[in-house]
């Protein structure tokens, strides 16, 4: 009998388990509005959509984690809506739902109190929810707070994040207030929420990390800092528009790389004529970068005097593109670049010059073991002219 009455209970205990082994879900959202009213509880509202990747990993890996959903059902009313399907579309208008997965808290009268958007792992997704629950966190007890004129730490410093994780914007002007308090900005705990925070070149926070890049990494390493520097330059140059101009994009690699801005500007020169298709100013800007920044690497004069060959008709642009060709050949004798050189010679007409290239390039690729087909029809094409 003891032995019966162990096994029920072992079965009930493990059926216990199971149940909370996900997130209990409501696909309509009026009934999650009702169950809230009823239970008095905040509505987690998972706004997904069915292409999105970080979506379906959430799902599969955090709303599955039996503490998570153990802690969401006890918790939360929670929803799962499909943003591109019946309701999905107007509540993303209301509640500005523009990248995916958004994960909103919502109270029953509908009114947003916290969100936040992007994949979270089970601990991040649980501290979401924590937050979320704490008056003193919500995001929109804290905007009442700062828009009442509130300039405390504790409301500047949970306010900048809450914005972060919502990726709503105005951040970094609410994190530049709250530095703006601290006697020391060298501390750990300043220099990880000044990396955090940190949206644009403009920003004093861009300043101090700029002057002060050694103590960042230190702190994240170089390789990390280096990462977040092209980031946020990136974000600046993208900021600016479909295509900026050179002159545009000069001013922020000055205050970025002063001691590089000459050259990334030259070179974002050759990238900017391919985008306004304009091969002769390619050519041009092309030659100018490898006369001011000559390289070591073979491989990066061979990318350009291929693309020469491929885009460049003007016979003048041409032989300035055998240059490269050579030059690239001289730093390192191989298969590709010989190929290349070959076709360039082809399309300027010169016969015997191109046989010698690609006969070069075919025996240096079986030397290399490199299939050659292409410059063996190459040279049929070059033997018939």
């Amino acid at each position: 009998m003891k032995s019966i009455l162990s096994s029920v209970f072992l079965s009930f205990l493990t059926l216990s388990v199971s149940a909370q082994s996900e997130i209990n879900f409501h696909k309509d959202w009026n009934e999650a509005m009702a169950e809230a009213a009823k239970t008095n509880k905040l509505i987690f509202m998972d706004a997904y959509t069915t292409w999105c990747g970080p979506c379906k990993m959430m799902s599969k890996n955090v709303f599955t984690e039996g503490k998570v959903a153990a802690f969401f059902n006890e918790n939360f009313v929670n929803a799962k809506i499909d943003m591109e399907k019946g309701e999905g579309p107007s509540l993303a208008r209301k509640y500005r739902v523009m990248a995916y997965p958004t994960l909103l808290f919502v109270d029953s009268d509908g009114n947003e109190v916290h969100r936040a958007v992007g994949y979270l792992n089970p601990d991040q997704f649980l501290e979401l929810g924590q937050v979320a629950q704490d008056p003193s966190k919500q995001m929109l007890f804290l905007k009442k707070k700062y828009e009442g004129g509130d300039r405390s730490e504790k409301v500047l410093l949970n306010y900048s994040n809450a914005l972060f994780d919502a990726y709503s914007g105005g951040h970094e002007q609410v994190a530049l207030e709250y530095m703006n308090l601290q006697k020391d900005w060298g501390t750990e705990d300043n220099l990880k929420y000044i990396f955090k925070m940190m949206e644009g070149i403009d920003s004093p926070l861009f300043g101090y990390f700029k002057e002060n890049k050694e103590k960042f990494e230190n702190l994240f390493g170089k390789d990390q800092v280096e990462r977040r520097m092209e980031s946020l330059v990136y974000d600046s140059i993208y900021a600016m528009g479909e295509v900026p101009t050179p002159e545009q994009v000069q001013s922020v690699f000055v205050k970025a790389y002063p001691e590089k801005a000459a050259m990334l500007t030259a070179k974002y020169k050759i990238r900017y004529a391919l985008e306004m298709d304009n091969m002769d100013q390619y050519a041009d800007a092309t030659i100018d970068y490898f006369k001011k920044f000559p390289s070591k690497q073979a491989d990066e004069y061979n990318e350009a005097a291929w693309n020469f060959y491929e885009m460049v008709d003007d016979k003048k642009m041409l032989k300035k593109g055998v240059k490269l060709a050579k030059t690239s050949v001289k730093l390192e004798d191989g298969y590709y670049n010989n190929d290349t050189l070959a076709a360039l010679y082809y399309k300027l007409g010169k016969k015997k010059k191109a046989i010698k290239a690609a006969e070069h390039a075919i025996a240096l690729a079986k030397a290399e073991g490199i299939d050659a087909g292409e410059t063996e029809e190459l040279l049929k094409s070059i033997q018939s002219m």
